[in-house]
């Protein structure tokens, strides 16, 4: 769902995000506000084939439906990109959810066939992160597994590195959206909150 300039862009995402060790894979995926405003008017079912009836509710509910369907529709694509996989082997569109937590971040509840991939692939963690500008979605997804968590914790500063990948990450997607200002703000945790988000993932595994 995005074109040539965001794909662009969203190879240069994943490029940042390539230098933590032992993570099993990245990804990151971009698509049109505009483009999913289309496809919702135009198709009404659309939104039930493809998002599950907690997202649906959650995005309906909202003053712009369209917008928070192409983050979560990006979040499904930049997670089975962590995973190595896209949309094939067997996975569905509706195989990846993202939900939220109390205080509303975001994260990924796996089902299906892209559960046993996860699961093969040894994946411990699946850090979410969403982000949208007034034209565009964007989310980036990191898979982790019990041996990435080792290497972070070999790292002089893992969460400090991280952060500055993050950070990084949205200094990219600010220079897409320069040519006019933002109308929509941010709804994404910036990079100390990404910091935290893999902090508190690895604290409550060790609790």
């Amino acid at each position: 769902m995005a074109n040539s300039e965001n794909v662009a862009a969203s190879s240069q995402v994943e490029g940042l995000f390539g230098a933590v060790d032992g993570a099993v894979g990245l990804g990151v995926d971009i698509v049109e506000i505009e483009r999913m405003r289309k496809i919702l008017k135009r198709s009404p079912a659309f939104a039930r084939k493809v998002f599950s009836c907690e997202e649906c509710c959650y995005c309906d509910a909202t003053s712009q439906p369209e917008v928070h369907y192409a983050t979560r529709f990006a979040a499904k694509e930049a997670v089975l990109k962590a995973l190595g996989t896209g949309f094939s082997e067997g996975i569905g569109v509706r195989d990846v959810e993202v939900r939220r937590m109390s205080k509303g971040r975001p994260y990924a509840v796996l089902s299906g066939r892209a559960k046993q991939v996860a699961q093969s692939l040894g994946v411990r963690e699946l850090p979410l992160s969403l982000s949208f500008t007034h034209t565009d979605a964007v989310a980036c997804a990191m898979a982790i597994t019990e041996g990435s968590v080792r290497a972070q914790q070999q790292r002089r500063d893992p969460m400090e590195e991280l952060a500055r990948q993050f950070k990084e990450a949205r200094t990219l997607l600010d220079d897409l959206d320069a040519a006019e200002p933002a109308t929509v703000k941010p709804q994404v945790p910036d990079a100390h909150a990404a910091m935290n988000m893999v902090r508190d993932a690895q604290n409550a595994k060790e609790a």
